[in-house]
């Protein structure tokens, strides 16, 4: 069979995490649900998967194969008893993965939940030049951006915020060389530039790719045109690291660990790795290497992780 990028998804993200409990119940208040558990006692870890799903939601009721927006917890037993583990969040050295994001109804009420639940900030509304978006901390120091998904005008005076509303919206890593990763996220992973973002005064640019439909040519003024989306990839760019040959970001894998992969999920997994293999992609781990015969993980220019696996609703393949 034929692969057919197309009806690829943006399935999830994977951050280590030191206590599960904490970490599950941090994005169950930002109103993600626990839709699968993966325990592993032999190996000593275990995976949580969480993502909205509620009926307002953009999978609702989808098998965690079939879907976009979710986050991946990996908890190895024993880190919660250990004063000295710590992730690395990716925003001190090394750097490389930036941020979760979750697009919101009304942000300022939203925030407000989440300063009143006890949370931490990296960044409030009220912080520095950018009062539209904010950086909220998880309990292990992971960043989750908060965008809205009306304009700052109009939400306000609004007091009540729907977290059933809410999207896991994108996941945010940065790169070396523009040219390199945009033509391998599109070439090769098959997704569409949905917008570019330029901040020549900062002297970065943020390109954000994905799957599906591409992003409204216009929005309410102030509102991301992918802001109401699951399942975008935001590659962030500071301008220079293209030229300097030692330059190299850190993938999250290599000590210290935080950030794990990104994971697209496809139509015909065999095809599909058949198909990586031909555009001779720099495997981390192909399909029939090692125990695990149902994952693929292929490497990104910058070296990050990008598990694929198989959709399960269009072809049945494991029993996840």
């Amino acid at each position: 069979m034929a692969t057919d990028p197309s009806k690829y998804k943006l399935n999830h993200s994977m951050i280590r995490v030191k206590d599960p409990k904490r970490s599950v119940e941090f994005y169950e208040f930002l109103g993600l649900k626990l839709i699968n558990t993966i325990q592993n006692p032999d190996a000593k870890f275990d995976l949580y998967f969480l993502a909205y799903d509620s009926p307002k939601a953009a999978s609702h009721g989808n098998h965690w194969t079939d879907r976009e927006g979710i986050v991946e917890l990996t908890h190895n037993y024993g880190t919660e008893n250990d004063d000295n583990y710590k992730v690395a969040n990716g925003n001190t050295d090394p750097r490389g993965f930036g941020h979760l994001c979750i697009s919101v109804d009304n942000i300022q009420a939203a925030c407000k939940r989440i300063e009143d639940g006890g949370y931490k900030f990296q960044k409030k509304l009220t912080d520095g030049k950018m009062r539209h978006i904010a950086f909220a901390l998880d309990p292990d120091n992971y960043w989750v951006e908060v965008i809205g998904q009306k304009p700052l005008e109009e939400t306000e005076n609004v007091k009540e915020t729907d977290i059933a509303t809410y999207r896991l919206n994108h996941t945010m890593i940065r790169i070396k060389d523009p040219e390199a990763s945009l033509a391998f996220y599109k070439d090769v992973m098959g997704m569409d530039l949905k917008r570019t973002s330029e901040s020549k005064n900062g002297g970065f640019n943020l390109y954000f790719l994905g799957y599906g439909a591409p992003a409204p040519e216009s929005t309410a003024s102030g509102v991301s045109s992918t802001a109401d989306r699951e399942g975008l990839l935001e590659l962030t760019w500071n301008y220079g690291t293209e030229k300097d040959a030692d330059f190299k970001y850190h993938d999250g894998n290599a000590e210290p660990q935080g950030f794990g992969h990104i994971c697209i999920s496809v139509d015909d997994l065999d095809a599909a790795c058949a198909r990586f293999e031909e555009k001779k992609v720099n495997w981390k781990k192909r399909l029939t290497d090692g125990r695990m015969k149902n994952i693929a993980f292929v490497l990104d220019p910058d070296g990050y992780w990008i598990e694929v696996v198989q959709n399960e609703k269009l072809k049945t393949r494991s029993n996840w």
